[in-house]
């Protein structure tokens, strides 16, 4: 949500900054609804005042025993006028805030300009590519032709049996590499990188959802349950509401949080796109981390966040590149985003596998979470978010750069205590 007060003290400003995003300006639409909001609430305002000093007015008459009857009519058609002042205030407040609420963060000042993911900025490039003698795989490749007791590890088939499109099913050695990836990454998330762990319900009322910038935009990429609840399209979504409404002492900052969770998203407008294998699916599980932080500390916990994510990857040993998220491509809640791409040598190609953003107050204004600085009032906290990683999409980082030339995977050593000393799945 934005600073209505910002925008009065800039417009050119924040239209400036939808630009960048490739947006028409709203300010004079906002403005225009906000005046006329404000002059409706001044002018119940000064009809209160004046019914206030009717009734005082028709208090002394009555007492003695004088004539009120047109100071009370007046005092009725006052009535009635502050009704429909109050109505048309409230009308106009709720439209001032579908507009800004619908409208994505105010970008920060380093993110680089252009449409859509070929203008983002390679920041910085880890590992080596391996060369292999042989033409790599796909995931899915691989997976499907690892067979527990006839079956394969990575059943496509029966998944779309049990649930349709966009689900699979992990058997044998492949669901335990996928559990130990999980188990690996919030171990180190929490003993090296300073993450409480934290076991959150996937299921959240509409207020979580709005407070973290899911809802109204995104409705129609998650999952809605007859009962009004939601369906968390990442755990993000728990962990940031989680201090919705409250006042954090300074002392309390950063708090720092993770949690390991089943995930669901419709993936509406993704038809034809990744339609093979895991890369984009309607339920997986992703280790998130979380921040909530001081407005003068939130870039650096950004970049602390991303070298978090980054050490997951340098432990597991697949190359990868940070990439800075140009305007088109930053997402509605961020300021700035850095996205790590992990080489996939199956697909010859960068495939993201995190994003770490900044989304700065945005969060906390929906949520109107703050804290309190000593001896000051309190001001709203910063969020920050993270994957750290998608677990699925590490899966199919770890068989692809791991694999063998006779299809087997290689667990990488990081991995083995969790896998029970096993060292190749085939």
């Amino acid at each position: 949500m934005h600073d209505l007060r910002a925008l009065r003290a800039d417009p050119a400003a924040f239209d400036a900054d939808l630009a960048r995003r490739g947006m028409e300006p709203v300010s004079e639409r906002v403005l225009a609804l906000d005046e006329e909001r404000r002059a409706a609430q001044t002018a119940l305002q000064e009809k209160q005042t004046r019914r206030n000093a009717l009734a005082k007015d028709i208090g002394k008459i009555k007492r003695e025993k004088g004539d009120s009857a047109a100071l009370e009519a007046e005092a009725v058609t006052l009535r009635n006028e502050m009704e429909a002042l109050d109505t048309r205030a409230q009308t106009l407040d709720g439209e001032v805030k579908a507009l800004l609420e619908v409208l994505p963060n105010r970008l920060d000042a380093s993110v680089p300009p252009g449409p859509d993911e070929n203008a983002n900025v390679v920041v910085h490039e880890w590992g080596t590519r391996k060369e292999f003698a042989f033409t790599p795989k796909q995931h899915f490749e691989l997976g499907e032709a690892i067979v527990t007791g006839g079956q394969p590890q990575m059943d496509f088939s029966t998944a779309a049996k049990l649930s349709g499109a966009r689900f699979v099913l992990l058997r044998g050695g492949i669901a335990r590499l996928s559990r130990a990836l999980g188990q690996f990454m919030l171990d180190l998330h929490v003993t090296e990188h300073g993450y409480t762990e934290t076991q959150v319900p996937v299921l959240v009322n509409e207020a979580a959802m709005y407070g973290t910038d899911k809802l109204p935009k995104f409705a129609d990429q998650s999952f809605l349950t007859t009962d009004d609840r939601w369906l968390v399209p990442t755990a993000e979504v728990p962990l940031t509401a989680s201090v919705a409404g409250d006042i954090l002492d300074v002392s309390q900052l950063p708090r720092r949080m993770t949690a390991l969770s089943l995930c669901f998203r419709s993936e509406a407008g993704s038809a034809g796109r990744d339609v093979r294998g895991m890369l984009r699916q309607h339920q997986f599980e992703k280790v998130e981390m979380v921040s909530v932080t001081t407005p003068e500390e939130s870039a650096a916990e950004h970049e602390r966040m991303t070298r978090c994510a980054e050490r997951v990857l340098e432990r597991l040993e697949i190359p990868y590149r940070r990439m800075l998220l140009c305007a088109g491509d930053t997402g509605f809640g961020a300021a700035k985003t850095f996205d790590l791409e992990a080489w996939l040598p199956g697909q010859q190609a960068w495939r993201e596998i995190s994003s770490c953003s900044n989304t700065r107050d945005f969060q906390a204004r929906r949520m109107n979470a703050r804290f309190r600085p000593q001896g000051g009032k309190p001001e709203l906290v910063h969020t920050l978010n993270g994957s750290g990683l998608a677990v699925g999409r590490t899966l199919i980082a770890v068989m692809e750069n791991w694999q063998n030339e006779d299809g087997s995977v290689t667990v990488p050593p990081v991995l083995r205590p969790y896998m029970g000393g096993v060292e190749t799945l085939a």
